[in-house]
């Protein structure tokens, strides 16, 4: 016995007949009442399709009546026109030949005109000689799953969408920077007797703003004024401080072509304009070239503001950096000592202008040497005595070869007078 207001414990005799009779009631169900309210369809057919049994689960989908579908129907009455033009060409063909398929998405008629999204698995069932003798159908309402495929298709088609607006986006977006990048760059270089010209840029990624620059425009009759050079960081940042470095640069040539002058001039620009939190500075070399074409030669009087040593190629097939003493960054300090020096281009000699994204391009199978001064002295070295658009054009292959070793932006300029022309009369003779 148990105390007035509490429950027999379970695992006392009582407790446990009372238990297995709970669920002995719970499995009264006979087999016929499992088959009829089924989770799922029931429906058997003769090999011909026609209904011989099917239960109240999948009459209730339908919205149909047990006589007017037993002896009445066929399975195919069920389906949608889609749905009986695959079991004509594909359902029942494998049926056939495999005597079971399963999982089919299918889509069956309701009463009121709606569509139901189903699974449908058959087997034939054969008997004792082998003869075929009916088909059993098992039938799964897909409805959810459908719903859920449908929801990530949507998902699926909604990020193709953003993928593609924004690769559309980069597209535009890269069009734009080229565009603002060709701003900050000379159109075409100006041609003059007696000196040649070239130049390359090549940019380590689309999707940025580079900060390296160059030009080369007339001062005289006589005189060209050139300069190359590499702004700290990227982006808009950068691209403006190139901006106002190149006019900078033209406008101080204009008053004074003297490098040191225009040099000095940039730091002291640079430096007022940016003293404060976010300071801005460069490397630049500055120069003046005056050719000859009687002589076939050209005067160089340059200076560095912490930039690469300019390369001067031979005609006699040498390269050797030209030295620049002295020459801070520009734009560091509010005065910055600047040292000119000079040299003399004869014919078939090239000056060799670039920035470090050159020398500091990645090398070797783990990407940590870099191509450096002397590789670069000596690549140069093997095409001295071409003209300068041969040797850019060199250059600019060395660089495509390079891929995806380029960290940063390469500017490159050649200044060279041309080769004299080859003797025809001693050909000749």
């Amino acid at each position: 016995m148990c105390r007035s207001g509490q429950q027999p414990d379970p695992y006392t005799t009582d407790g446990v007949e009372k238990s297995n009779a709970a669920f002995t009631a719970l499995l009264e169900d006979s087999a016929e009442e499992l088959y009829e309210n089924a989770p799922c369809g029931y429906l058997s057919t003769l090999m011909d399709g026609t209904v011989a049994k099917i239960n109240a689960t999948l009459l209730g989908w339908l919205g149909l009546e047990r006589e007017a579908v037993v002896g009445r129907m066929r399975f195919t009455d069920f389906l949608t026109v889609g749905g009986k033009l695959y079991h004509e060409t594909h359902f029942a063909p494998l049926l056939r030949m495999q005597g079971e398929i399963g999982g089919i998405a299918l889509e069956i008629r309701q009463a009121g005109g709606d569509r139901m999204q189903v699974l449908v698995s058959s087997a034939v069932k054969y008997g004792a000689t082998g003869e075929p003798l009916l088909i059993r159908t098992t039938v799964f309402d897909a409805r959810d799953r459908r719903a859920y495929e449908e929801e990530l298709l949507r998902a699926r088609r909604a990020a193709e969408e953003a993928r593609r607006q924004a690769e559309a986006d980069r597209a535009r977006l890269q069009d734009a920077l080229a565009v603002l990048q060709q701003s900050l760059l000379p159109d075409t270089l100006p041609s003059a007797p007696g000196l040649e010209s070239a130049a390359h840029y090549r940019t380590a990624s689309p999707d940025r703003l580079g900060g390296d620059f160059y030009d080369l425009f007339r001062l005289d009759g006589t005189r060209f004024a050139f300069f190359l050079g590499d702004v700290c960081g990227k982006g808009p940042q950068a691209a403006a401080v190139t901006s106002l470095t190149r006019y900078t640069l033209r406008a101080a040539a204009l008053h004074d072509p003297d490098p040191v002058s225009a040099l000095t001039t940039l730091n002291k620009v640079l430096h007022e304009r940016y003293t404060g939190g976010d300071p801005r500075y460069c490397t630049a070399i500055f120069g003046v070239v005056a050719p000859d074409p009687t002589t076939g030669r050209a005067t160089v009087r340059l200076a560095s503001g912490g930039h690469l040593p300019a390369l001067v190629l031979r005609a006699d097939g040498t390269a050797d950096f030209l030295p620049t003493p002295g020459g801070l960054l520009v734009g560091v300090l509010p005065d910055a000592p600047f040292t000119a020096t000079d040299t003399v281009l004869d014919p078939g000699d090239t000056l060799l202008l670039y920035t470090d994204g050159l020398t500091e391009a990645r090398t070797g199978e783990d990407r940590t040497d870099l191509y450096g001064a002397e590789a670069l002295r000596t690549f140069a070295a093997r095409h001295a005595g071409k003209p300068a658009p041969a040797v850019i054009q060199a250059l600019a292959e060395l660089l495509d070869d390079f891929g995806d070793k380029l960290d940063d932006d390469t500017a490159l300029l050649a200044l060279g007078t041309p080769a004299p022309a080859p003797d025809t009369t001693k050909l000749a003779e």
